[in-house]
């Protein structure tokens, strides 16, 4: 009777072994997510709209329909230097920008752009757009500050409500690799509405793992696999239904090699 349980528990062994050959992916790390502490605040910097211009498409000499419209954007930036090396106080590693300090932007709350001026251009489907600006730090970590974004609409088309409750997605964002694919940094972007644990919370699914997030920092994740990622972003209320607003949820898909 010992033998066939000591064979047994070896064929169980055995197998568990065979599985994460085949399946490498597989992990049996925790997923965790932990509050980013030891970034600088910024309270006090500003980031300031100058003007957007539309540019007209002098290259299109053959009256070609043209799918896209382009702008010219120019900010003041106040109490903040773009370019700079973001000091902090925390040891470990996030994936950092040698290009130092810069604004994110964000339009329709699809992947953002990164500029590193104060003016720049950029081009937009035709139709509305909805536009988020804010300052980031090198290491892509949003200034949550009231001063610190610029938020509006441009383009033709149906026109929403800029005063509805807004979550935007900021990171994680594309490929990570080596040192960098150990922590991720997690941060969003709250418009018109606050976080709380008796209010409304943002439920944060990653591999199919939840988190309630109440209060508005930057986190980092740990215990990913290697691979393809799922992450979905959601404002809820106190309830923990979805809050019907425009872009929530917010799914993405990342990798980890």
């Amino acid at each position: 009777m010992k033998k066939i349980i000591i064979l047994l528990f070896i064929s169980i062994i055995s197998f568990s072994c065979d599985q994460l050959k085949k399946n490498p992916t597989n992990s049996l790390t925790e997923i965790t997510i932990s509050k980013v502490e030891g970034s600088p605040s910024f309270n006090d910097a500003e980031l300031v709209l100058n003007e957007i211009i539309y540019k007209e498409d002098e290259d299109n000499q053959n009256d070609t329909i043209n799918e896209k419209d382009n702008y010219s954007f120019s900010f003041n930036v106040n109490e903040y230097e773009l370019g700079d090396q973001t000091s902090k106080k925390f040891n470990y590693e996030l994936a950092n920008s040698g290009k130092g300090q810069h604004i994110h932007l964000i339009i329709n709350n699809g992947p953002y752009f990164a500029k590193y001026t104060k003016q720049f251009e950029q081009s937009f489907d035709k139709g509305n757009n909805v536009i988020l600006a804010f300052l980031s730090r090198s290491y892509h970590e949003s200034v949550k500050n009231p001063n610190a974004y610029f938020f509006t609409q441009i383009g033709e088309g149906n026109k929403i409500d800029l005063n509805d409750e807004f979550l935007f997605y900021s990171r994680p964002k594309g490929v990570y690799e080596g040192e960098a694919a150990k922590k991720l940094l997690l941060d969003f972007y709250l418009i018109n509405t606050e976080i709380s644990p008796k209010g409304n919370k943002v439920r944060a699914t990653i591999q199919d793992k939840e988190f309630i997030i109440d209060e508005w920092s930057p986190y980092y994740i740990e215990g990913l696999p290697k691979g393809e990622i799922s992450i979905k972003l959601e404002l809820i209320n106190s309830n923990g239904k979805l809050i019907k607003s425009p872009f929530n949820p917010s799914i993405r898909n990342i990798i980890l090699k």
